[in-house]
């Protein structure tokens, strides 16, 4: 039905959507939300109520756990399968591709593109067990690394490490990688923030120059890497039109620089409706894990080491691309775009 230029969803939807449609809006809100409503909750308890005890309490607790996000987190397998990432992974549906083994006696980086609007992909398939990663590659255990501020705000860290999430920092993924168990996975968006500026249907580009701390950081461990192309995860959201040089572009890539995070200007479909809102729209999502390219340990990499596996990385990643692309809705005469 439309009304006002609005297409409403019909009110007879079989609840299995309805629960999608919820347990999307519940990750989308609690991305968008939770972190700054809990510090606001905080500070109003401290300074305006008869319970500021609770912050004190909270935050004597914080100040003795701040370094757990850098130190594997604190996962909570019960969290991690909950049905509301069936759900979730059922809504666009969110699908995890194998190619090849991961031997669990070895460790892995992910190298995770394209960042998106918001990660759906990455986070369903790394940070829960919604596309039943685990049953996929049995005896790997996956970490999705986040930005660092998203463990400085109180009560919502504690929510999002039971994921497995953990910092983006060199000591959290060096801490990882050298633990005596192998078998670790993780999973580095390597995009960053502002790769999401460039999150609109149709683009295929991907941020390459400079990003090569990874690289560093596989030759030092002996780390696997792993090419990772999540398929519709630019599509799921349209955003305002942001070219390059444009005064938009200019303001937000100033924010991503100053910020540490991007504010792109978007829009999805609403709960009841399919026209606007922050909940994305149902689009397929295909991650497609492609083959490990085994790295031998290196303690001490040259820029030359560094450089070389970087081409080899970037070179897989393209392949991966345009051998899967065909099958996941893209045109043949669309091709993957490094971006500096």
């Amino acid at each position: 039905m439309k009304l006002l230029g609005f297409e409403f969803a019909p009110l007879l939807i079989p609840i299995e959507r309805r629960l999608q449609t919820i347990s999307v809006f519940y990750f989308t809100s609690t991305f968008l939300f939770m972190g700054f409503s809990c510090l606001l909750l905080m500070i109003y308890l401290l300074l305006f109520t008869k319970y500021y005890w609770i912050p004190v309490i909270y935050f004597t607790y914080y100040f003795f756990d701040r370094k757990t996000s850098a130190q594997g987190g604190r996962r909570i397998n019960f969290m991690r399968y909950s049905p509301v990432w069936k759900h979730y992974a059922n809504f666009f549906p969110l699908k995890l591709i194998k190619t090849a083994e991961l031997d669990p006696k070895k460790n892995y980086i992910l190298g995770c593109h394209p960042h998106g609007i918001m990660c759906y992909s990455h986070f369903g398939n790394f940070a829960t067990e919604g596309s039943g990663f685990s049953k996929i590659f049995p005896g790997i255990t996956s970490y999705l690394t986040v930005l660092n501020g998203q463990f400085m705000f109180p009560i919502f860290r504690d929510i999002f490490m039971t994921s497995g999430a953990v910092e983006v920092s060199r000591e959290s993924i060096s801490y990882l990688l050298n633990q005596p168990e192998k078998g670790n996975a993780v999973a580095l968006i390597i995009g960053g923030a502002s790769e999401a500026l460039d999150a609109s249907p149709g683009n295929y580009t991907v941020r390459k120059t400079g990003r090569k701390g990874f690289c560093k950081l596989a030759l030092k461990y002996g780390a696997s890497l792993v090419p990772v192309y999540a398929f519709g995860e630019n599509d799921l959201y349209v955003q305002l039109r942001n070219p390059d040089g444009s005064k938009l572009r200019q303001f937000q890539e100033f924010c991503t620089h100053k910020l540490g995070f991007s504010p792109p200007l978007f829009h999805g479909r609403g709960i009841f409706n399919y026209t606007f809102g922050l909940v994305p729209y149902r689009r397929p999502l295909n991650t497609v894990v492609g083959s490990p390219i085994d790295v031998e340990k290196n303690e001490n990499p040259t820029a030359e080491d560094i450089d070389k596996l970087h081409k080899q990385y970037l070179q897989a990643l393209e392949d991966l691309f345009e051998t899967h692309k065909v099958n996941y809705g893209v045109d043949k005469d669309d091709h993957l775009i490094f971006k500096k």
